[in-house]
């Protein structure tokens, strides 16, 4: 299960460091509006999909509040699919679908975890709600 703060599931994204420093900054920013996750992830967490309007807690190495952000889109397709348009909304500076494709095999190799066209990835659309821990105490949205 993952962890929780207050009734959000969190959304850690990347390995801890300066990856993930780097992703929020990303989804703070703006600039970054979409993250991609592998299907089997889910079932070896006990976890469910997010569905669209799920608001979930983005957080920082030590599981701390980084801000909120919104589901705006949920869509289970094969590595070998991901569509140029999402991966480019994940903001990462990648050129191509082909460099994506490349990073992001690389990272779930790293990870002892690697894809291959026919991996189901989990594509989520988000937005920002809110940043630090004004989101969870007020539950005001944003744009």
């Amino acid at each position: 299960m993952w962890p929780r703060i207050g009734d959000l599931r969190t959304l850690a994204l990347g390995t801890p460091g300066a990856l993930r420093t780097t992703l929020n900054t990303l989804v703070l920013d703006g600039v970054k509006t979409a993250t991609a996750g592998r299907l089997a992830e889910y079932a070896q967490e006990g976890e469910e999909l997010e569905r669209v309007g799920e608001r979930l807690a983005l957080v920082d190495d030590d599981d701390a509040l980084a801000g909120v952000v919104e589901i705006t889109g949920v869509q289970v397709v094969r590595f070998g699919d991901v569509p140029w348009d999402f991966a480019r909304a994940e903001g990462e500076g990648d050129r191509s679908i082909e460099e994506w494709r490349a990073g992001h095999a690389a990272y779930w190799a790293r990870l002892g975890t690697p894809v291959d066209d026919d991996t189901p990835i989990v594509c989520l659309r988000l937005r920002l709600v809110s940043g630090g821990e004004g989101g969870v105490a007020s539950g005001e949205g944003g744009t």
